[in-house]
């Protein structure tokens, strides 16, 4: 996507101060959108990714809010269009990752990962939904994993979560499609994160030789963004392992 193509849009990534979240964060700042970069706990990181942004001639907010809680997205929303305007993008990109095997997975943990990789997309879009209506214009894109459709090392209860998300994804595609608005994933599976570290062994599962890297995947979100004939669609990115 070239420079100044989002200009006058506001986007909104969930999740949004470090790993895939920051990456994609910076890529729609540098592509002109103004981007509401929400977090749960590191504020810090939060303001020096928009203090970075703003030093690139960007635009960008920091916005608290446990996206799994109906009332904290209603408020973060409201506090985007305010300072931002209505939002146009939104990219779901919030989760956790609590590795447990069957016999240590608890009841908690399950609805836990649950309610923020998946109810979280559902809050988060249905939120949005009457902004972008209002313009007959939306990017929406949620970020699956791999997992989704693969065994995956963290557990059923995260494979449940995001095999959910793709769910969600193509529902609202197909209902949405005459809107001018559409929505896609992308499922990345192993990418460089804190999620990935101390576990270098990891690597011997892709055929390409090395993790993913967060700009990688925001350069598939940009390509989706950019694309007003794609919907429903889910982007896979492995590195060669869902062929090997």
């Amino acid at each position: 996507m070239t420079a100044g193509a989002l200009q006058g849009r506001t986007a909104l990534v969930t999740g949004g101060s470090r790993g895939i979240g920051a990456a994609i964060s910076k890529a729609l700042a540098r592509a002109g959108a103004a981007v509401a970069l929400n977090y749960r706990q590191r504020a810090g990181e939060a303001a020096a990714l928009v203090d970075a942004i703003a030093k690139a001639d960007g635009r960008a907010i920091a916005v608290e809010a446990d996206v799994s809680q109906t009332d904290a997205v209603a408020k973060m929303v409201e506090r985007v269009k305010s300072e931002l305007g209505p939002i146009d993008i939104l990219i779901n990109n919030a989760g956790i990752a609590i590795t447990r095997g069957i016999d240590d997975l608890s009841e908690a943990n399950f609805d836990q990962t649950i309610a923020i990789n998946l109810k979280s997309v559902f809050l988060c879009t249905q939120a949005v939904l009457p902004m972008m209506r209002a313009g007959k214009w939306g990017r929406i894109v949620n970020i699956s994993s791999g997992a989704a459709r693969g065994a995956g090392a963290i557990g059923p209860h995260y494979n449940a979560s995001k095999a959910g998300v793709e769910g969600l994804t193509r529902g609202y595609a197909a209902r949405l499609v005459k809107e001018g608005i559409t929505v896609n994933a992308v499922a990345p599976s192993l990418i460089e994160t804190d999620m990935m570290q101390g576990q270098q062994d990891l690597v011997s599962r892709i055929p390409l030789g090395r993790f993913g890297k967060a700009e990688e995947v925001a350069q598939a979100v940009m390509m989706l963004l950019d694309n007003p004939y794609m919907t429903g669609q889910t982007v896979a990115m492995s590195g060669g392992m869902a062929f090997n």
